[in-house]
C-alpha cells in the first residue's frame, strides 16, 4: 500500500508537469504567501484544495479541531514565521462543521492526551453549557460549539503577541474567523474580522456574548 502511493506521486507529478511545465519552478521558488491558514488536521478540509490556491501562495497550520493555543510551541513558532517573516496579510482561522475534536470534547468518554489539548473546548462549552443544552440535537449542537471555537480562536490569534507587535508597528494583517462544511464544499464568514488593536480590544470585551445565538444548523 506504501508503494502505491509512491506510483500514485510520480504520476501525479508528471501530469502536474505536462499541464503546466512550469508548475515546479514555480513552486521551487521562494514562498510568498500572503495567506497563514489555521485548520484542523481533518483529512477531509484540505486547506489549499477549498479555496483553490497553489500550496505555495497558503501557508498552512493545522490541528485537531483548529485551536490557536498560547502554550503550544509549534503553533507559536508557526504564527511567528507567517507574521515576521512571510510577512502575511491574512491569517485565516477555518473549522468545519461535524468537527471530530469538538464532538470529542463534548462526549462524557475519557481519551487520554487528548482530552488536554481539547480542553478549551470544553471550557468553552461548559461557560455557556445552558444556552448549548438548550439545543436537542447532539450534531447542531456540536455545529454550534464549532462556530464559538472559531470565533474563540480568532480572539486568541487577535490578542497573541506576535499579532499585537505587529499592528503596533503598522503592518498590514488582518484576522478572520470562517467555518466549512463538509457536505456542500463551501465556507462561511463567520463576520469577525479584526485588523487592528482597537478591533482586537473591542472583540475581547464581547467574550461570551450570545447576542445572535450560534447557528448550528449549517451543516
Amino acid at each position: 500500500m506504501i508503494g502505491d502511493l509512491l506510483k500514485r506521486n510520480a504520476h501525479w507529478a508528471a501530469t502536474k508537469a505536462r499541464v503546466d511545465p512550469e508548475y515546479f519552478r514555480r513552486l521551487s521558488e521562494q514562498q510568498t504567501p500572503e495567506y497563514l491558514w489555521i485548520g484542523c488536521s481533518d483529512a477531509r478540509v484540505p486547506a489549499n484544495e477549498v479555496v483553490s490556491l497553489d500550496p505555495g501562495e497558503l501557508f498552512v497550520h493545522r490541528n485537531v479541531a483548529n485551536l490557536a493555543p498560547p502554550q503550544d510551541a509549534n503553533f507559536l513558532s508557526v504564527l511567528q514565521f507567517a507574521v515576521e517573516v512571510l510577512k502575511v496579510k491574512h491569517v485565516i482561522v477555518c473549522g468545519h462543521y461535524g468537527c471530530g475534536g469538538v464532538r470529542a470534547a463534548l462526549s462524557s468518554k475519557r481519551l487520554g492526551l487528548i482530552d488536554h489539548w481539547l480542553s478549551p473546548i470544553r471550557c468553552l462549552y461548559e461557560e455557556d453549557a445552558e444556552h448549548f443544552d438548550r439545543i436537542v440535537d447532539f450534531d447542531a449542537r456540536v455545529n454550534a460549539v464549532c462556530e464559538q471555537n472559531v470565533l474563540a480562536q480568532v480572539r486568541a490569534v487577535a490578542n497573541n503577541p506576535f499579532v499585537q507587535d505587529a499592528w503596533a508597528r503598522g503592518q498590514q494583517l488582518s484576522v478572520h474567523g470562517w467555518i466549512y462544511s463538509i457536505k456542500d464544499g463551501l465556507i462561511r464568514d463567520m463576520e469577525t474580522s479584526v485588523a487592528s488593536r482597537k478591533e482586537a480590544a473591542r472583540l475581547r470585551a464581547l467574550t461570551g456574548a450570545r447576542s445572535n445565538g450560534p447557528r448550528g444548523g449549517n451543516a
